[in-house]
């Protein structure tokens, strides 16, 4: 057996080199926080320096630890011990599950403690995540929970004409209660609150600016634009966006046919970052908000709350974190509206939004960093690199543009596959159009523009005829064609 076997993340385990009986707390503090948290280890026998010493007497310890988590901890975690011998020696490893029915409290000297696990220490909880750690341990979301509003009191007008717009349906008043919005004595849920028209709970709020460089310098006064938007959670959605759009350029290329566009940010990337940032954030926290800062070459989006289940964002592969859900009523009537997915592929879709941009490369993938109290996404300027430099083959667009890529995921191409099915689709339909290319692509009419621009600059098709009755053919002399076809015609 390998020791490194049971040393992974430092947020997942403790080393003791000794079990210390007249000082239960200082290693009984460890297992209160993994019970909080997603469980851990604690490795009895082994030096902060990773040099096994060994237990002398491991059955006496071993008994010793189940005790005192017995007498000293309430609830009881559940927990089992290994005993493993490396090199002669003998090492104790308690594991300590990930616990049900939070808080777990370390009781000693008349006192109670629960714990948490920042980074790879065991720190004392603060009433806040107390709160959040009850309502885990009762199977209740704080989303669920009873606001101070009556629904007499209240309209959901917003919410009826987006639920009308996005899914062709009626929204009725039964789905008030069935969506989980309200309860059975016709008070809103705080989910309700934040869905119901206006302004219904004090910390559904999102703070945008623009600022003037690459950092919030001396404050506002180096601000070019800069809001406060308070209201419903559709509201904020909506405001947030148009105020991206506003203070954000497209890049653009006009040839005879068509026209390129080149975004700083992908639309979808930042619609669904946004969305993540108000669905997933922590209610609880008084006094915040979301807050949405674009720089120069960047647009930082930070959101109250780290990840549901303790983790760091940035431990993770983005492209399979898990869906665990701080608000799962919030992120339902999303769900049902298209703005999200249950499964929880958001970030998943921030990348692709991405890499699906012909002028993404590596060093531009968005960034995802977690605290054990914020969750900030970081989206890279595309085009900040082109404007820094001069490039003349490119112009500033005026207009914000709102068309985004519908995309199938199930059936996304990467760019090369995608200009090889463009070519052998124009090849049995010379007079196919941009817009049919673009539903049989399942991709936008800008990107298939942005495709037949490079393909006919690489002039493996080229464009015959006039603009208003010309057609697209495919140059059989062109150096790809073999390439493309496997032979020539």
């Amino acid at each position: 057996m390998n020791l490194k076997d049971y040393l992974g993340e430092t947020n997942f385990y403790d080393k003791k080199e000794k079990l210390e009986i007249n000082k239960p707390k200082s290693w009984l503090k460890s297992v209160s926080a993994f019970a909080n948290g997603r469980g851990g280890k604690l490795i009895f026998g082994v030096k902060e320096d990773d040099k096994i010493i060994g237990v002398k007497d491991y059955k006496e310890t071993s008994e010793n630890i189940s005790e005192l988590i017995k007498t000293k901890m309430d609830p009881n975690p559940e927990f089992d011990m290994e005993i493993k011998e490396i090199d002669g020696k003998v090492i104790l490893i308690l594991n300590i599950f990930a616990g049900k029915n939070t808080p777990y409290f370390v009781v000693d000297g008349g006192s109670r403690t629960a714990y948490k696990r920042v980074g790879n220490q065991s720190v004392s909880a603060n009433r806040i995540d107390l709160f959040n750690l009850s309502l885990k341990g009762e199977h209740i979301s704080y989303d669920s929970l009873e606001s101070k509003k009556r629904l007499e009191d209240v309209r959901f007008k917003e919410l009826s004409i987006e639920y009308k717009n996005r899914t062709g349906k009626e929204f009725e008043d039964k789905d008030l209660k069935s969506f989980g919005l309200v309860n059975d004595e016709g008070n809103l849920t705080i989910a309700g609150a934040l869905f119901a028209d206006d302004y219904q709970v004090y910390q559904s709020r999102v703070f945008c600016t623009r600022w003037n460089g690459f950092t919030k310098a001396n404050g506002r006064i180096d601000a070019l634009d800069d809001v406060e938007f308070e209201g419903n959670i559709i509201y904020l959605l909506k405001a947030t966006l148009d105020f991206v759009k506003r203070n954000t350029k497209k890049m653009w290329e006009k040839g005879p046919v068509y026209r390129i566009e080149y975004p700083e940010y992908p639309e979808r990337a930042v619609q669904e970052a946004l969305v993540n940032a108000l669905i997933h954030r922590d209610y609880s926290i008084i006094g915040s908000e979301v807050h949405v800062d674009i720089y120069d070459d960047r647009l930082e989006i930070y959101s109250p709350g780290g990840m549901y289940d303790g983790s760091f964002v940035q431990d993770l592969d983005p492209l399979n974190v898990s869906s665990t859900r701080r608000n799962p009523i919030l992120a339902d009537v999303f769900a049902r509206m298209d703005l999200m997915e249950r499964r929880g592929s958001g970030l998943r879709k921030i990348i692709e939004a991405y890499e699906g941009e012909e002028n993404y490369k590596e060093e531009l993938k968005p960034e995802f960093i977690s605290t054990e109290s914020s969750f900030t996404t970081v989206l890279k300027n595309l085009n900040y690199a082109t404007q820094s430099l001069g490039d003349n083959d490119t112009q500033n667009d005026s207009q914000n543009d709102s068309q985004s890529d519908s995309q199938n995921d199930s059936q996304k191409l990467k760019p090369d596959q995608r200009r090889k099915k463009l070519v052998e689709i124009i090849k049995g339909n010379l007079n196919i159009t941009a817009i049919e290319l673009s539903n049989e692509l399942n991709v936008s009419v800008s990107t298939i523009n942005r495709d037949l621009k490079i393909l006919t600059d690489e002039k493996t098709i080229e464009y015959v005829g006039s603009a208003k009755s010309g057609y697209l053919k495919v140059n059989k002399s062109c150096p790809r064609y073999d390439t493309i076809f496997g032979t020539k015609f």
